[in-house]
């Protein structure tokens, strides 16, 4: 493919030198921004170049240009975190941060407000104690998934060691991260330095991949981790109290573009049983046909979900076994059974005797207000030194709490105003929601912010239709791009503008199918206005057991836009989704 078919951001990538660019210059020029192209190139060090959106207009009446700052994410794979490690991570929130902590729908954490010369001091000192930003962004296998859990019947599969292990592996392999970062030396580090001479990125070449990258893994039964919406999803199958093989699933995603109907969310289908001494080769050949196939020129259309949508199941597996150089084996769809998909807040038993308690964390931001949360996780992190497991809803799990010690920290979280999982209201026990303004380049309207008061009104209206006990997953973005999953739940709430956006309905609390679009263009306050009427025709039109988004879902929201005279300008061809697979997930 020569250069002129490729977009600008892969000829940055070919002359960035391994992801090295500009930035050492950059970095010590004295200047309060980095320049474009080294943009792009920060992204795979864990970094996104932001400006303060609540100042714009104010500071260019007064002559300046935009309030510039980072947004710095570290990757931890399942989310697992040392006592140690969470109580510096809490402290540079001060330090170089913006007093808060952020936690992802990735299980990892971005500090927020972060100025350009504080970068060094802040991955330094994250890389020391043993916590890495490297491909936690960019075009590579970003931060891995699995499931928190700490349960006693799951040890047995032992997913956290063996997504530390596929993530190491998965890193790239510059020695830029170090040069840039840790001053080239070879510090105790979450990923070891690679060898600087005769340097190459084994796994992803010069131009490492078209898009970014997920992966995530799902323990059988528990869905935690939306395994459909990842480029690979991975579920061990357990027989005899071990791990006997992996389904892998290709081709999710939620990323999508208003007005662009070529561009859509996809769920991920299950192509091919492994058994585990197979499973990395067959990582990595997956990550080799996206690196060689996927679309280099137009980055809208760079997922793997467009490759596998495009070639089809069969042509897919064909490429795969000849990279392999062997068959693999069919997966069974019927085989994935979803029992429930837990939050895993509360306390559980562990398998050593002792306890994990999941805490909610409203939309992952971890702050102190009215609700004292991070002042409260400190004071128990410090007190009773718990390891740390965040959580692919944004909250935390308080993992190895001896019996004895329970009454003490539900004290502690009193004393702090954190509420107990059994004082939590249905939906908002569910709800997620994506940062949006005023950091993110990409948001079109608000979401973290407004968020709390939308999921207020829709429990308030439950309440008045007697369905306050309707835990209803509702999930808001700033933008078509997905981060908060909302096209894999039962109300998803997408930026359209400002103040407004495109209500879909119809998904369901397994992640196993995709909504569909029911309203576009609706003003902010007018969101659970235009709910009211689905809800109380729920309420009296209901099936035995059934849920909000399989009642949406069964009736079609089609049917739904008629009977209550709801017009949509963003209307997509989700019929030809459905034909081609990629509107649910048979169970």
């Amino acid at each position: 493919m020569g250069d002129q078919q490729v977009s600008k951001v892969e000829r940055i990538k070919a002359a960035g030198d391994l992801l090295r660019g500009t930035l050492a210059e950059e970095l010590d020029n004295g200047e309060d921004r980095f320049g474009g192209d080294s943009t792009q190139l920060l992204k795979f060090h864990g970094i996104y170049q932001q400006d303060d959106r609540d100042v714009r207009k104010e500071r260019a009446k007064r002559g300046l240009g935009p309030d510039h700052s980072c947004m710095v994410r570290a990757s931890i794979p399942g989310g697992r975190l040392s006592a140690e490690q969470y109580l510096v991570m809490d402290r540079l929130a001060d330090d170089v941060g913006n007093g808060t902590l952020r936690v992802t729908t990735r299980q990892g954490i971005q500090y927020h407000f972060t100025r350009k010369g504080d970068l060094r001091t802040l991955i330094g000192t994250l890389n020391a104690n043993l916590v890495t930003t490297l491909a936690a962004c960019g075009d590579v296998v970003r931060n891995l998934m699995c499931c928190p859990a700490p349960l006693a019947d799951r040890e047995r599969a032992d997913l956290q060691h063996l997504t530390r292990q596929l993530s190491r592996h998965l890193k790239p392999a510059t020695p830029a991260y170090w040069q840039l970062w840790v001053d080239g030396e070879r510090a105790a580090s979450a990923v070891a330095p690679p060898d600087q001479e005769g340097e190459v990125e084994p796994l992803y070449g010069p131009t490492y991949l078209p898009r970014k990258f997920k992966v995530g893994l799902a323990y059988p039964g528990d869905n935690c981790v939306d395994v459909y919406t990842h480029d690979i999803g991975i579920v061990p199958r357990i027989a005899r109290d071990q791990v006997e093989s992996f389904t892998i699933l290709v081709g999710g995603g939620l990323g999508m573009t208003h007005n662009k109907p070529s561009t859509y969310p996809r769920l991920g289908d299950p192509l091919c049983v492994v058994p585990p001494a197979e499973l990395l080769d067959t990582v990595k050949a997956i990550i080799g046909i996206q690196r060689d196939h996927g679309d280099r020129r137009d980055r809208k259309h760079a997922r793997l979900k467009y490759l596998v949508a495009e070639w089809g199941l069969q042509r897919f597996k064909a490429e795969l076994e000849q990279r392999l150089g062997r068959p693999v084996e069919p997966a069974d769809p019927g085989a994935l059974d979803w029992e429930r998909t837990d939050d895993h807040l509360g306390w559980h038993p562990q398998q050593d005797g002792r306890w994990f308690l999941g805490v909610r964390i409203q939309n992952g931001r971890v702050e102190d207000g009215q609700v004292r949360l991070r002042a409260g996780l400190r004071r128990i992190v410090e007190r009773f030194r718990p390891e740390i497991r965040f959580t692919p809803r944004q909250d935390v799990l308080l993992c190895g709490i001896r019996e004895g010690d329970r009454p003490a920290v539900e004290a502690e979280l009193r004393a702090h105003r954190i509420p107990l999982v059994t004082e939590l209201a249905p939906v908002a026990r569910h709800a997620l929601a994506c940062p949006a303004l005023p950091t993110c380049g990409l948001a079109l309207a608000e979401a973290e912010r407004v968020f709390p008061a939308v999921v207020d009104r829709l429990q308030t209206e439950l309440e008045s239709l007697g369905l306050a006990e309707e835990a209803i997953h509702v999930r808001m973005t700033g933008c078509p791009n997905g981060c908060a999953r909302p096209y894999s739940t039962e109300i998803g709430l997408v930026g359209r503008g400002h103040d407004k956006y495109t209500v879909f309905l119809g998904g369901d609390a397994h992640g196993t199918r995709l909504n569909a679009p029911y309203a576009d263009h609706v003003a902010l306050d007018d969101v659970v206005d235009l709910l009211r009427p689905l809800l109380a025709a729920y309420r009296h039109e209901r099936r035995d057991r059934e849920t909000f988004g399989d009642y949406c879902h069964r009736v079609g929201a089609e049917r739904l836009r008629q009977r209550f005279a709801v017009t949509t300008t963003d209307r997509r061809d989700h019929e030809r989704s459905r034909r081609e697979g990629r509107q649910s997930v048979s169970i």
